[in-house]
């Protein structure tokens, strides 16, 4: 789910699926330019983007800022067929945009074993380290936050 701040500033989710997560901590998701989230994050960047695995009771919060991107290359390089149910026109789709959520905390919960994970560093998977689940900790990904 991806959350947004909408110009009356509710908070409104919604589901999408991720397309990418690169080592530099960039969440990529197909959009279209033209949609309720688009006109959020024209005056908001702000987003959180939350992910859950009921089964395993496993849960990861994500916060960054999030910037609509047109870049026909990249949307070459992640578009997949079984998008065309949203995007009918496929890549043509005057409307077929990017969301880039550029990640600045995470956190993972993972019930089972009464552990908070937290990452330290997107690029990383050494830098996981677990606390009590009670404890909550915000872990800043980036040194400095940057703007879209």
């Amino acid at each position: 789910m991806i959350t947004t701040v909408t110009p009356n500033g509710t908070l409104r989710s919604r589901p999408m699926v991720t397309q990418s997560f690169t080592g530099d901590g960039e969440l990529w998701f197909f959009m279209s330019d033209d949609s309720g989230k688009a006109r959020d994050l024209a005056q908001e960047h702000g987003v959180n983007v939350s992910y859950t695995d009921a089964a395993q009771n496993r849960f990861v919060s994500v916060s960054g800022n999030a910037v609509v991107r047109k870049d026909r290359q990249k949307i070459q390089q992640l578009w997949r067929p079984e998008l065309e149910r949203f995007f009918p026109a496929g890549v043509d789709d005057p409307h077929l945009a990017l969301l880039c959520v550029r990640v600045d905390t995470a956190e993972y919960w993972d019930a089972r074993s009464g552990k908070m994970l937290t990452l330290e560093n997107a690029g990383d998977a050494s830098a996981l380290t677990d606390r009590p689940l009670g404890d909550h900790t915000r872990v800043a990904i980036r040194a400095t936050p940057t703007s879209g």
